[in-house]
């Protein structure tokens, strides 16, 4: 059986200074949307966004992400625990993000950014979804350096012994969950976003596809302590949380083509 490396959580340390691991791969989701922001941007002029937009499509995305990822991992997993180390929220340094309550953060920015540049909603999400997943990808692998969010124990060969936690043999969920929120997931939207979609078609299809991802990892991975309990109705946390998603995602694709094929109406000529 394999053995996690129990990797040392600080990537670099220059006197009082540390960067951790976590928050290093972050940084790199960061980088990688402004990069894939930029190419879209030069090989897609069909979106209304412009270099200076995509910078502040990354401010308001990271104080989505930070504000709304911590705020839903003290809320929808631990929220006896912070309630007793109210210090401790401010940790984000040591692993803790919720994906569903950073989407929420980041839905909200992108309201407000939409709001100030006069621009369409769903226009701004359809532009940004294909640049999330990778970055969704550096999270999971800082959650595998981190040694959180193990598996659920296994015996196949590939099962993986978390010494910190106990010894016996766990799925590498978090591996798991980076091939398929981040790889798989981008993949999909990216050949989905290459050709014109109707507004609000590669929105739901991130919904879609990321619930649908999600939900498969889950039966992996060992059951977080939500607010509604390890497991209900068989069902963990996490899925919980993508079913919403999905059933958005479907319902945003329907609306979206169905839209798009409504006839345009005709106006009489006046003589």
């Amino acid at each position: 059986m394999l053995i996690h490396p129990q990797f040392d959580p600080v990537a670099i340390s220059v006197g009082p200074l540390s960067i951790h691991w976590y928050g290093l791969m972050y940084l790199i989701g960061f980088f990688l949307f402004i990069v894939l922001g930029r190419y879209r941007i030069k090989h897609n002029p069909q979106f209304v966004f412009t270099p200076t937009l995509l910078d502040d499509a990354l401010f308001y995305g990271v104080l989505g992400v930070i504000l709304g990822g911590r705020l839903g991992h003290v809320l929808f997993y631990q929220f006896s625990y912070y309630l007793q180390h109210p210090l401790e929220i401010f940790a984000i340094w040591q692993g803790g993000m919720s994906f569903h309550g950073g989407f929420i953060g980041v839905i909200l920015a992108m309201a407000l950014l939409a709001h100030k540049h006069k621009l369409p909603w769903l226009a701004v999400t359809d532009f940004i979804a294909p640049l999330v997943p990778l970055g969704l990808g550096a999270g999971r692998i800082g959650n595998f350096i981190n040694g959180e969010l193990w598996g659920r124990p296994t015996d196949v060969p590939w099962g993986m012994i978390f010494p910190h936690v106990d010894n016996l043999p766990r799925h590498p969920s978090q591996l798991y969950e980076f091939a398929l929120e981040g790889i798989a997931l981008f993949i999909l939207l990216w050949i989905y976003s290459s050709k014109p979609r109707p507004v609000g078609a590669i929105s739901g299809m991130f919904l879609i596809g990321y619930g649908v991802f999600r939900s498969f990892a889950e039966f992996f991975r060992e059951p977080d302590d939500g607010f509604m309990g390890i497991l209900t109705l068989g069902v963990s946390m996490g899925q919980w949380l993508s079913l919403p998603m999905i059933a958005a995602g479907i319902g945003m694709l329907f609306w979206a083509y169905r839209l798009s094929n409504k006839p345009v109406p005709k106006t009489r000529s006046r003589r």
